[in-house]
């Protein structure tokens, strides 16, 4: 982006922003991130940042606390301690809920991801979309590897055949479903998706006051789907704002997603977030029906890849885990 066109997109912005950025044992990514919001907040002028640090009792609280005072980031930058770690839900409502009723609410919220870095001119370019997009209730940055190639970061929301599409991982099939991949090509210009990556995701907060918080029962992964759905049920539209541009370290924190995922197995937790998001909103039966399609793809493709001698990069132990804890998913319920 031009000099000048950000200059002149700074004098057309003055939205108020809150930025929220959930901390849980990454403090040094965090001081990473608000180095780079540091830019982008002094040239808005109406933007403010809530780090929210969920109980990692690691000395996080106390290195964001000197970083924020020697760097002197206090005008903008606050820490709000959490007695626990309950999750990246949980911990963006704590920030969210004070928000919303405080005196100076904000008319937009951005949740980031602290495996980020933020580039120049992103929060200006997705705060002018959204004050030209009026329909458009949630937004998406473009999420970056940092030699700047492009993640998928807008998705159609998960079905029966998109969990297919996505685990045969098969020429044929995909091209067969290609309207049910749930990862979106990766466009250069803007456009609507269903969801977009809760890495960098904006929010108006009158989408809260319709459709209430993030659901605290997701303790990370699925929540930021389940949120564009509900707002996609109340009429706001989803978009992906390429010219938002930001650097994601993905799965630093989780290690489910990224290189590190070859190393660690999935927790538990992404298996209990998929059930929950779909026996919420399409009930018991579509969820099984979801586990069988994914079993389908996933068996497929181990045995395609076997016959063709191809090394797997799949987590370790993931068709145990998943069948594990779908059975006793199952036989609980």
């Amino acid at each position: 982006m031009s000099g000048s066109r950000l200059a002149t997109q700074n004098r057309n912005v003055t939205s108020s922003l809150l930025i929220v950025i959930v901390n849980y044992r990454t403090a040094s990514l965090v001081a990473d991130c608000l180095a780079s919001l540091q830019p982008e907040v002094e040239a808005l002028q109406s933007a403010r940042v809530v780090v929210v640090d969920g109980g990692s009792g690691d000395g996080s609280t106390e290195q964001l606390t000197q970083v924020i005072d020697e760097r002197d980031y206090s005008a903008w930058v606050e820490l709000l301690t959490l007695p626990e770690n309950r999750g990246f839900a949980a911990g963006n409502n704590a920030a969210i809920r004070r928000a919303l009723h405080s005196r100076d609410r904000p008319e937009y919220i951005y949740m980031l991801n602290p495996d980020t870095v933020v580039r120049p001119g992103a929060l200006t370019a997705l705060l002018a979309f959204m004050n030209a997009h009026e329909a458009a209730g949630i937004a998406g940055s473009r999420c970056e590897n940092p030699d700047s190639s492009p993640r998928q970061s807008a998705f159609r929301f998960p079905t029966i055949l998109g969990e297919l599409e996505s685990e045969a991982a098969l020429g044929v099939v995909s091209r067969v479903l290609t309207h049910s991949q749930i990862a979106m090509p990766v466009s250069s210009t803007p456009h609507r998706a269903d969801w977009v990556c809760g890495a960098a995701m904006i929010v108006r907060t009158n989408v809260f006051d319709r459709i209430g918080l993030l659901d605290d029962e997701y303790f990370l992964y699925y929540e930021e789907t389940d949120f564009s759905l509900r707002a996609a049920r109340a009429g706001f539209e989803c978009w992906y704002v390429p010219e938002s541009r930001i650097i994601h370290f993905c799965g630093q924190s989780s290690g489910i997603t990224g290189a590190a995922a070859k190393r660690n197995r999935v927790p538990r937790y992404w298996y209990a977030s998929r059930q929950h998001y779909y026996e919420k909103h399409h009930g018991p039966v579509y969820a099984m029906l979801a586990d069988a399609a994914w079993l389908v793809g996933s068996v497929s493709r181990r045995c395609r890849w076997t016959l063709l001698h191809r090394h797997s990069d799949d987590p370790p132990q993931q068709l145990q885990d998943f069948l594990r804890f779908s059975a006793q998913r199952w036989m609980t319920s």
